[in-house]
Order: structure tokens, then C-alpha cells, then sequence
């Protein structure tokens, strides 16, 4: 699922007929559909707030052996 958050986040949104079949044999159509529109929703609120200058509220802390990958 997190690679279909990412392929339906990317400008512009591209799903692989790969991933499609992936995610096909796992998920039912309306379980798809139902995930690609919160998918969706999510990336439209990230990028509302992006555009009304809205930042992190400070809830994710980076780990310190993450930081700088």
C-alpha cells in the first residue's frame, strides 16, 4: 500500500499495470477504490496546507539514525 501512496502521490500520479495486478489480487475493487480515494484525500489536504503556508505541528520526530538519509 505504500507503494501505491507514493505512485498516487507523485506529479503526475502513476500506478504501473504491475502494481495494479499486485494490489488486484490482494484487494477487492471497492476495497481499492476505497483506498485510492483516502490516498487521494490525504495528498490533497498535504498539499492544501503546503499552499496556505500551514507546517508540521511537531508530532514526528526524526530518530537520530535516520536523520540525513
Amino acid at each position: 500500500m505504500l507503494e501505491l501512496s507514493d505512485a498516487l502521490s507523485s506529479t503526475p500520479a502513476n500506478v504501473s499495470a504491475e502494481l495494479r495486478q499486485r494490489l488486484q489480487q490482494r484487494f477487492s475493487t471497492p476495497q481499492l477504490v476505497e483506498l485510492g480515494a483516502a490516498i487521494a484525500w490525504e495528498n490533497y489536504r498535504a498539499r492544501s496546507n503546503r499552499v496556505f503556508g500551514f507546517g508540521s505541528e511537531g508530532f514526528y520526530k526524526e530518530s537520530s539514525a535516520h536523520a540525513g538519509d
